[in-house]
């Protein structure tokens, strides 16, 4: 991790067009404006964890059970019309 001093009006450049700039600071709290290409996602960093915990949670196997009960209900028969 690279960690930097930076001042009000103060930037970072990431490569060749990730720009971050310090906008604001009050109290503990540093306001940062990020200029980047539309392609790149940016996200606050809780808000990506709750995305990366949710995408885990979808990914856990259901009960067996519940798929039999589901198999029972598209195996039944049908009403003619």
């Amino acid at each position: 991790m690279l960690a930097l001093t930076r001042k009000v009006g103060e930037q970072i450049i990431i490569g060749d067009n990730i720009v971050i700039t310090v906008v604001d600071v009050k109290g503990e709290g540093v306001r940062l404006g990020i200029n980047a290409p539309r392609e790149i996602k940016i996200y606050r960093g809780e808000i990506y964890q709750a995305v990366v915990s949710e995408n885990k949670e979808a990914t856990i196997p259901l009960d067996i059970g519940r798929l039999a009960v589901l198999k029972n209900i598209v195996n039944l028969p049908r009403e003619k019309e």
